[in-house]
């Protein structure tokens, strides 16, 4: 392979796909995905959609299968060792299946690869062994952007930060002292353990696709109902993906 794309797509709209990733989508031979099981067979069909109308006739999809990694850790140091050896294994079966390719290859990424993605990681481990290719980063639309626009917000107040998070260090780190505070990668509902009484809460699930899910208002009040639906849509759909905005005082 003598160059690679990574091409963010957005949220889950194809319609944020822009049109510097459109014109990169065009010029890929081999697309190369790491599969994530018939449960999120939904966001398949949106990359699959995404192809079907920007990429040129006869490129290929390469799977990969993606390697198991533990869950249920919950030492820091122990999950950002188990996250290293993840991201390690997915290299090396990205640097084998781009050595097997000809030509210029592509990976589409949700949202924006600068936000909590490990594809660029990764990218840079395969260079590191020794697999040589050029390579190209696409911007795309955040879920943080598209949590502000559906909300109709701004993700701060006039002149504070915005701090972005996991669920992960909410629980350990409570809400930042100062502005605004967003937070990705929650599985286990973490603003429900929050103390304080005065935040607001904006969340949002599936942003961008037809089942997409907002619940805004003062945390305390709305807290409940949020869990509640949270696993509903887990529960029919199998998987879910979401995201929210925490802001004192609002």
């Amino acid at each position: 392979m003598r160059k690679l794309y990574v091409v963010g797509i957005g949220a889950g709209d194809p319609r944020q796909v822009t049109v510097q990733a459109i014109e990169a989508i065009r010029q890929v031979d081999t697309f190369f995905v790491i599969g994530k099981g018939e449960a999120k067979r939904e966001l398949t069909e949106v990359r699959a959609a995404i192809l079907a109308e920007h990429a040129a006739a006869g490129h290929r999809v390469v799977t990969i299968a993606d390697p198991p990694r533990e869950r249920t850790v919950d030492d820091a140091t122990d999950y950002r060792d188990v996250v290293e050896d993840w991201h390690r294994r997915r290299a090396d079966l990205l640097a084998e299946a781009f050595e097997a390719t000809d030509g210029v290859g592509g990976i589409l990424v949700w949202g924006d690869p600068s936000l909590y993605d490990s594809t660029l990681r990764m990218v840079q481990r395969v260079l590191a062994g020794g697999t040589r290719f050029d390579y190209a980063v696409i911007p795309g639309v955040t879920s943080a952007q598209a949590l502000a626009a559906a909300h109709r917000i701004v993700l701060h107040e006039i002149g504070e930060p915005v701090h972005i998070t996991t669920g992960r260090r909410l629980r350990a780190e409570g809400i930042a002292a100062e502005g605004s505070t967003v937070v990705m990668l929650d599985g286990d509902c973490s603003f429900a353990e929050l103390s304080d009484t005065d935040l607001h809460i904006w969340w949002g699930a599936y942003l961008g696709m037809p089942d997409e899910t907002l619940i805004e208002g003062p945390l305390r009040a709305v807290a409940d109902r949020i869990v509640r639906r949270r696993n509903e849509l887990r529960e029919s759909k199998g998987w879910i993906m979401d995201i929210y905005l925490l802001r004192r005082g609002d």
